[in-house]
């Protein structure tokens, strides 16, 4: 049986944004639910970077267009915070390019838009 990547981490990173959402509800902006968070992270001393740039490289040479991460969680988690109707797998491509770019190996997609906190882990796969 295979490990669960950041298991603990993961864990307490989805209790802090059900929090948001037991407190918020749905029908706000993902802007919103992204300032909660940010609260939530520093009052339980979590280790983050808010709107990460990741540059994309191709064959050797930086791209004029990157990526922004939502967030960047103790330099190896990247969150991606959603208010839709509910996670696609265009959400989940942008995550694995996200995760691509940064060369980090797991993603949280969090959409704060349905009735309860809906969440998904997303993980580079190693060729």
């Amino acid at each position: 049986m295979s490990q669960i990547i950041y298991k603990n981490e993961s864990y307490f990173l989805i209790g802090l944004c059900m929090d948001v959402h037991s407190e918020l509800g749905k029908g706000f902006s993902e802007a919103v639910y992204s300032d909660a968070l940010e609260i939530e992270l520093k009052s339980n001393g979590v280790p983050f970077q808010k709107e990460v740039k990741f540059d994309i490289i191709y064959k050797g040479e930086k791209l004029m267009h990157h990526y922004y991460a939502d967030y960047l969680v103790d330099g190896k988690i990247i969150l991606e915070l959603k208010a839709v109707e509910k996670i696609t797998s265009g959400h989940i491509k942008q995550t694995l390019n996200y995760l691509a770019a940064s060369k980090m190996k797991l993603g949280l997609i969090v959409n704060f838009g349905e009735d309860s906190l809906a969440y998904k882990r997303v993980i580079l796969q190693s060729n």
